[in-house]
């Protein structure tokens, strides 16, 4: 399989990684196991296995977000895809790019933050 291009990680995301990363010890091999695997299955192979929703109610549809609902954390054994942990991230198919912008652990917080995205895309479509 062929990953992509470029593959972008947000300042506040990798603070979110960060964080995270203190409780999930996994969480950074688990993230690049998700890219290359599931976001390449997707985006690259058009396999939907139903854990990739497109956010809707954005202001704009340009680039269009995604919430990756399963994400498997070794540091969760039991827990499979279904961690609680979520990833927010933009597709741009022309050029081949995936832009990391949240990740979060729904035990700590319900929703993805809509100002943050909604901001990330405007800056990242005025670059």
């Amino acid at each position: 399989m062929k990953g992509f291009k470029r593959i972008e990680h947000r300042p506040e995301f990798l603070k979110d990684l960060k964080r995270l990363g203190r409780k999930f010890r996994t969480i950074d091999d688990d993230l690049r196991i998700f890219i290359d695997t599931q976001l390449v299955l997707f985006h690259k192979l058009n396999v939907d296995n139903k854990g990739l929703f497109r956010i809707q109610g954005l202001e704009s549809t340009d680039p269009p977000v995604y919430k990756a609902k399963k994400f498997a954390c070794q540091s969760l054994r039991g827990t499979g895809s279904r961690s609680g942990l979520r990833v927010i991230y933009a597709y741009f198919e022309e050029d081949d790019r995936i832009d990391l912008i949240e990740i979060y652990y729904k035990g700590d917080k319900e929703n993805e933050d809509r100002d943050r995205i909604s901001r990330l895309c405007r800056d990242l479509r005025n670059r």
